[in-house]
Order: structure tokens, then C-alpha cells, then sequence
């Protein structure tokens, strides 16, 4: 690449302030593994009316790579907003970092955002929890003997948030079909069953991904545990699955379902049940208050 490309932005005159560059936004490459989600939705879209409006504020992170190009850390989404828009330079503040040190500054540029999903936390977490074991474990460069003994997912989770359980829990997901994966992502199956089932063999949750879809059933928490146990005795066969899946859970009622997909343009993600359930049954009254007129 012609570093004639390259501009240096003035920053002012604090010497300590990292120097922002000017880059070609053709020479920039997504984090391989990223497990963010990059894509057009409604937070994407005010992006981009953002950036039409002030451009980038906030300078991408990067690292420059073998071949003359430059691997980002943080700002995927600043990218995907900025190439629609046809911008051809992105401003970036470029670091030297090791792969591992890396990947965490990768994961934690983006475990602020207000929504994220249990896919994009089990893989972050995947990531980080491998690079910090390859680190030997050190929580940072500045850390007090006894926060670089604690146990990896232990520090991780301390950092986030959430509990040592919690984040083995969300790793385990990584074992999941993807089918299972975006059921879970729909909230159509939750993270403890999830978990259990994660301990099935490929082809034991094939299977009961092809069952769900048949008996429009999701498995509880208790019949997850069932098929994990069978499955680790090796004795979950697709009839098994068949008979656990129809068992009538307890108290269990009839219910009317409704494709999350089909409501995603009337509900943004991570509206809770009840809420939603309120906002359809206040609609109906009204409709039929309309109708008896």
C-alpha cells in the first residue's frame, strides 16, 4: 500500500493523546472470528444517520498486519455503516498488539453494548477465556497477586459482571447446532436447558431440532437433563426423543405462538413477555371496541 495514503490527524497538543490516522477504507479487515453481529438493523440505520450528519467521532481501532493491511479491533460497525455509505477513508488509531492481546481488547470494545445475544457472549467469551489461558491467566499488566490467581473464568466474569457459572454456562453454548444456537438467540429456549442440551452428540441435536419443528415444542429444562443423561449413556435415539419431548410438562396449558420474526417490527429485541402479551390483548379489546360500533 502507498503510505502516501496514509494521513496523520491533528489531535492537539496534549503529547500523551494516541495519533488518529486517515486510512483507505478498502484496506481494512474484519477480526477473523469476530462473534459480534454485524448487520442493517434499526441501530444500524441511526448509525448511519449519525455519520451523514457529524461523520465518525470516535476513531476505529486497529492493528496493522503482515501483508500491509490493517485488522480491526474495534469499530465493525463503524465500517459496515461508513462502506454503505460509500465513505472512502476511515479515521483509526493504530495499536501494536500480540494476537491475544488482541482478541481481548476486541471482546471488551464490544461487551458494552445495552443488547447483546447469548451466541455473540458465548463466543466472546470462548475467545477470551483462551487468549487470557494463553496470557497464563493474568487478569492485566497491573494486576495485584490475587487478582492474577483467580481462576480465568472466575476474572472474566468479575470483569463482566456475571458469575464463574455464568460463563460456563454461556461457553458451553459454543456446542450447540446452530439451529439450537439461533433458537436460543430467539429466546425460544432458554440458557439453562440450552446448557444441558449442548451435551448431545451432532446428531442427537439434529434430531431434536427436526423434533421441535414437528411437535412445535420446546424442551424444558427437566427433559434436557433426560436426553443428557440418555445421551451420555448412549441410549437417545430419535424415539427417545420423540417420547420425552411429547410427555405433558406440568401445568402445562395451551398456548397460541406467534413467530418472533413476526413480531420484530412491532417489538424491539429484548421486550419482555409480559409487556408484549399486554400490548396484543390491549389491541384486540380496541379492535373489537371498533367492530361493535
Amino acid at each position: 500500500m502507498d503510505t502516501k495514503k496514509i494521513r496523520p490527524v491533528e489531535s492537539g497538543n496534549d503529547a500523551k493523546r494516541e495519533k488518529v490516522r486517515v486510512i483507505p477504507i478498502q484496506f481494512f479487515d474484519d477480526f477473523p472470528g469476530h462473534p459480534f453481529y454485524v448487520k442493517m438493523d434499526e441501530e444500524m440505520k441511526a448509525l448511519m444517520e449519525s455519520i451523514k450528519e457529524y461523520g465518525i467521532l470516535t476513531p476505529l481501532i486497529a492493528r496493522k498486519k503482515e501483508n500491509e493491511r490493517y485488522e480491526i479491533i474495534a469499530g465493525h460497525r463503524r465500517k459496515f455503516a461508513a462502506k454503505k455509505l460509500g465513505l472512502p477513508e476511515l479515521p483509526v488509531i493504530l495499536r501494536d498488539m500480540t494476537r491475544d492481546e488482541a482478541i481481548v481488547a476486541m471482546v471488551d470494545s464490544n461487551l458494552h453494548r445495552e443488547r447483546i445475544l447469548p451466541s455473540e457472549k458465548a463466543y466472546a467469551y470462548k475467545m477470551k477465556m483462551e487468549a487470557r489461558k494463553r496470557q497464563g491467566s493474568r487478569t492485566d499488566l497491573t494486576s495485584t497477586p490475587v487478582e492474577s490467581k483467580l481462576r480465568t473464568d472466575e476474572a472474566i466474569g468479575n470483569e463482566v459482571g456475571e458469575s464463574r457459572e455464568q460463563i460456563r454456562r454461556y461457553i458451553r453454548l459454543t456446542f450447540l447446532c446452530k439451529d439450537l444456537l439461533k433458537m436460543v438467540d430467539e429466546g425460544r429456549i432458554a440458557l439453562r436447558p440450552a446448557v444441558e442440551l449442548s451435551y448431545l452428540t451432532v446428531d442427537e441435536q439434529n434430531d431434536l431440532y427436526e423434533t421441535i419443528g414437528s411437535e412445535d415444542a420446546t424442551p424444558s429444562l427437566a427433559q434436557a437433563i433426560e436426553m443428557k443423561r440418555l445421551s451420555q449413556k448412549k441410549a437417545l435415539s430419535i424415539d427417545k426423543i420423540f417420547s420425552i419431548m411429547t410427555q405433558q410438562k406440568p401445568n402445562q396449558i395451551e398456548k397460541i405462538k406467534i413467530p418472533t420474526q413476526k413480531l420484530e417490527k412491532y417489538f424491539s429485541r429484548g421486550t419482555p413477555q409480559a409487556q408484549i402479551e399486554s400490548i396484543i390483548l390491549q389491541a384486540l379489546d380496541e379492535f373489537y371496541a371498533r367492530r361493535s360500533k
